[in-house]
């Protein structure tokens, strides 16, 4: 199995895999995976006294797709295409695509699905009951799919776990918080961070709920939230150029706050708790928190430059404190480099970074923090719609995304919303990841993590969801995999009916995976390889069929230029 690991590192970096050793892989796919090891992101006069002007032009007609470009469009905006999804994209391109999507409502809210489904009822008071399904009813199943897309990468970015959230009602406590990422998707970053700043969910994850001002006693304000609001969400550790370079001096780069920075705008964050004490219904972790004025600092905070005067209130302190962390510099390449991670290449150009850098400043109409126009520079960006051949643009697909691309590309539904999928963290049976129980506040995987002692590491690059990718993993990933193709997840299960058709032609039946799973990025001598493995499944029967329609199913899905996306 190291053997895979090494040609997905290879495949990241273009680099040719390791030839030379036989993959491991569980007893029941030694003879269709382990193949995979071997292969691997106005004229003049008088005025006239009247003048009609001429009718506007025509809009262009959109920018011709291929099924291939569609597919890989899709990979990077969506939690997974499915075939009438690249059809249809073809037929509007990109532009109205993104148009289209940017402009839908939620159909349902996190928090509305748990009540609508009876989950907030006494008994479930102190259960995760309905955590994962509110996930996995959207990721899979909603037609926002864009929005869908941004929820999980702002989870990933603004972290909360549920794990780390100790009061009761923990579901609810989560839905409100996803709820949050999900309806600031498309707005204003300063908005998503005063939600976000107010939430009870965050309030209890970095522990600033209660949050006291300093006393004679020696208590002192908790930093927690004040940290990583700098750290891990707006700013970084470094000072930053418009492009996500680090700003250096003497050859070193700046530290962008120090620990009194920290210190003071802890200060901020004292004073707030829950907006009632009612804790025997859910409500309350739908509503941001409110002030105790009497728990709230109300000394001079300085911190990045700034000075809040004494006896500013808490609200007041917030938003002046949130207001000043929107302006700096650092928060357009930092959030922009990080979602360009999330969506298209763990390995942004400085001036691909730069220019969404550049949407994010300035919309192109003096609006600094506009959403809509950093996802679509995003997405629409040069670097992001070049050719996979020959350019290094490329990321690990995460865990989550593989399980929605197969449940989207094959229709799965959950007639009763059970989404059974569960938990999915357990690295031994599972993915190693699921939406919403990050262990820390540093995610499953870091924006910076390197594989250690790997050609990645060598050549300076990182890979991040390479941080949940060990040899037991992908093994679990690979037999999880294969569960989920065969049965499902309960009454989840998957629609094979469209590849049934073609499974009597192995070619046709791979090549189609290959477009709607990874966007024809499978080459022709690996599809060619798992042709001969597939052919050794007769389909003289129905059941025959179907067993060549899994398999082929689960060794594009195993297949590292399927694993790594381009």
């Amino acid at each position: 199995m190291a053997d895979v690991l090494e040609a997905n590192e290879a495949l990241l970096l273009e680099l040719p895999p390791a030839s030379d050793r036989t993959a491991l892989a569980p007893p029941v796919l030694v003879t269709l995976v382990a193949p995979l090891a071997l292969a691997a992101c106005g004229g003049g006069g008088s005025a006239p006294t009247s003048v009609v002007p001429p009718p506007p032009p025509p809009p262009p007609p959109p920018v011709s797709v291929t099924t291939a470009e569609a597919s890989r469009f899709l990979g990077q905006a969506t939690m997974g295409p499915n075939k009438a999804e690249i059809t249809s994209l073809q037929t509007s391109g990109y532009s109205a695509w993104l148009d289209t999507q940017l402009g839908m409502a939620r159909a349902t809210k996190f928090y509305d699905f748990l009540v609508t489904n009876g989950y907030n009822v006494p008994g479930n008071m102190f259960s995760q009951a309905g955590l994962d399904a509110m996930y996995w009813a959207q990721l899979i199943g909603g037609a926002d799919q864009l929005r869908q897309r941004m929820g999980l990468a702002l989870m990933d970015i603004f972290v909360v776990g549920v794990t780390g959230i100790g009061s009761p009602w923990r579901p609810f406590s989560m839905a409100a918080y996803a709820d949050i990422l999900w309806d600031n998707a498309f707005g204003n970053f300063r908005d998503l961070l005063d939600a976000i700043a107010g939430s009870v969910a965050m309030g209890e994850y970095l522990t600033f709920l209660g949050n006291t001002k300093a006393n004679s006693r020696g208590a002192v304000p908790d930093e927690n939230f004040a940290r990583e609001l700098l750290q891990l969400f707006t700013i970084g550790l470094f000072n930053l150029n418009a492009d996500g370079s680090q700003v250096l001096s003497g050859g070193n780069p700046v530290e962008s706050y120090t620990q009194p920075d920290v210190t003071g705008l802890a200060r901020v964050w004292t004073g707030f708790t829950f907006p009632n004490s009612n804790s025997t219904i859910p409500d309350r972790y739908r509503l941001p928190m409110i002030q105790n004025a009497a728990q709230h600092e109300l000394g001079t905070k300085v911190f990045l430059g700034t000075t809040i005067p004494a006896n500013t209130d808490g609200l007041a302190s917030k938003k002046l404190a949130l207001d000043a962390i929107f302006a700096h510099p650092n928060v357009p390449p930092f959030f922009s480099k990080q979602l360009i991670q999330r969506l298209v290449t763990s390995n942004p150009s400085p001036a691909y970074v730069g220019r969404v850098s550049a949407a994010f400043a300035n919309n192109g109409n003096g609006v600094r923090g506009d959403m809509k126009a950093v996802i679509r520079a995003v997405l629409t960006d040069s670097e992001a719609r070049a050719a996979p051949a020959g350019t290094s643009i490329g990321k690990l697909r995460e865990p989550v995304v593989r399980l929605t691309n197969w449940a989207r590309a094959t229709g799965v539904t959950s007639p009763t919303n059970l989404w059974p999928f569960g938990d999915t963290t357990s690295t031994s049976n599972r993915l190693g990841q699921s939406p919403g129980r990050s262990p820390n506040v540093f995610n499953f995987f870091r924006p910076g993590y390197t594989p250690a002692g790997s050609t990645i590491a060598t050549n300076n690059l990182v890979a991040p969801e390479f941080q949940t990718v060990n040899e037991p993993s992908t093994i679990a990933y690979i037999n999880y995999l294969q569960s989920l193709i065969q049965s499902g997840a309960g009454e989840a299960k998957g629609d094979y009916t469209a590849l049934i058709a073609l499974a009597t032609d192995s070619t046709a039946l791979l090549n189609e995976l290959n477009l709607v799973l990874a966007a024809n990025q499978i080459s022709a001598a690996t599809i060619a390889t798992l042709k001969t493995a597939i052919d050794t499944i007769a389909a003289a029967t129905p059941a025959g069929q179907l067993q060549r329609v899994y398999a082929a199913t689960l060794l594009v899905m195993a297949a590292p230029e399927y694993l790594v996306v381009k």
